[in-house]
């Protein structure tokens, strides 16, 4: 059976990208493997691998949420004090808060999560969602 293997992120400056999304992975467990001025990537056992890749155009960036590809991608983290954590983690490394830490009960009773872009428009998700999706 297949398994998700590895994320690859189009991105404008990979040095720029890697120090932005480090701090961020690093307080999530991973470890960066690779830093270079044309790749970066980040491992963690038993997770996708996450890797950095410069535009092979200029001018071609930032994404704008909304637009077709890259939505969000979402860490599911075991407490509010967690997400509140990586939020403060990623802006204090350059990431845009798009949403600050909050309940959100539209999605589950107990969903809290805060979303951020780095300077490429990628956006993350931290959330705490104790009751689950059932």
């Amino acid at each position: 059976m297949a398994t998700f293997d590895h994320l690859g992120i189009t991105v404008d400056d990979v040095p720029r990208a890697s120090a932005q999304f480090n701090p961020v992975l690093e307080a999530l467990g991973y470890t960066r493997a690779h830093d270079a001025e044309d790749l970066a990537y980040w491992q963690k056992e038993g997770e996708p691998e996450l890797l950095l890749y410069p535009a092979r155009e200029e001018g071609t960036g930032p994404h704008r949420h909304g637009r077709v590809g890259w939505q969000h991608l979402a860490y599911a983290v075991d407490s509010q004090a967690e997400v509140d954590q990586l939020h403060d983690i990623a802006v204090a490394a350059g990431w845009a808060e798009v949403r600050r830490p909050k309940e959100y009960p539209r999605f589950t009773d107990g969903y809290y999560a805060a979303f951020v872009e780095d300077a490429n428009g990628i956006r993350l998700e931290f959330m705490h969602n104790p009751k689950g999706w059932d």
